[in-house]
């Protein structure tokens, strides 16, 4: 190797070796600056006081778990309270559509007995004529049809 390829490596070896050193002082110096810029004014959080926030939460998350079950058993109940309430109205419908139709069939029974009546109180009349006294005392139902 010549002389002058032996001193082109060693300049190209300080260079870089200065190059090197001139990155680690410019990351120093970058490094001293922020933090002069930002200083650390609050404290880290401890271990312990992650721990002691992380059983509050475990004791919160119980008391979560306990008060969803209950929640759950309210639902239930309350839908075992619905599903009866349901029942009973399906019971009273049914209930009601046959009072329905025994007040037609009772109301018809008393049309035809309001019919009856009439229709004897007509006969009897016919066939008294003349004889029944002028004031009536009997036969006249009152206009049976307000007695609804």
């Amino acid at each position: 190797m010549t002389a002058a390829a032996s001193l082109r490596r060693l300049l190209v070896t300080i260079g870089i070796v200065g190059s090197l050193v001139a990155a680690g002082f410019t990351i120093r110096a970058a490094s001293s600056w922020a933090a002069a810029d930002a200083p650390l004014t609050v404290a880290p959080v401890s271990v312990a006081s992650v721990q002691a926030a992380l059983e509050q939460e475990r004791a919160r998350s119980v008391a979560l778990e306990a008060e969803l079950a209950s929640l759950g058993s309210s639902t239930a109940d309350l839908r075992s309270a619905l599903d009866a309430a349901q029942a009973q109205v399906v019971t009273d419908r049914s209930t009601a559509d046959e009072l329905r139709a025994s007040l037609a069939a009772a109301q018809q029974k008393l049309t035809a007995l309001q019919a009856a009546l009439r229709a004897a109180a007509q006969r009897r009349t016919t066939t008294s004529g003349a004889r029944a006294p002028a004031g009536g005392t009997g036969g006249d139902d009152g206009g049976g049809a307000g007695d609804d």
